[in-house]
């Protein structure tokens, strides 16, 4: 009787030292979880901040782009710059 009682309570810490192991291996893994969300969303917020600015250099080009064109169109092809014309400007080793 004092084996079996010996045996069974062995068993049963063999079983706690598991469970034990088990719930460490858990807690673990959601720690390193809970590390890789906060990278990821460290990551992007940073992303969203360079596509912001990204937009915002995007939007102020597209405005500059307005503006040449409105000089360009607007400028007499005598005083400003002729539009090119393949055959009338060849060069000469043509």
């Amino acid at each position: 009787m004092n084996q079996s009682n010996t045996q069974d309570s062995a068993q049963k810490d063999a079983q706690t030292d598991d469970s034990t192991v088990q719930a460490d291996l858990q807690t673990q893994q959601v720690i390193d979880l809970q590390m890789s969300m906060a990278h990821l969303e460290m990551t992007v917020e940073r992303l969203d901040a360079v596509i912001a600015r990204q937009d915002k250099d995007l939007q102020t080009l597209q405005r500059q782009l307005q503006l040449i064109y409105k000089q360009v169109d607007s400028q007499d092809t005598e005083t400003g710059i002729a539009p090119f014309d393949v055959m009338a400007d060849r060069p000469p080793h043509y």
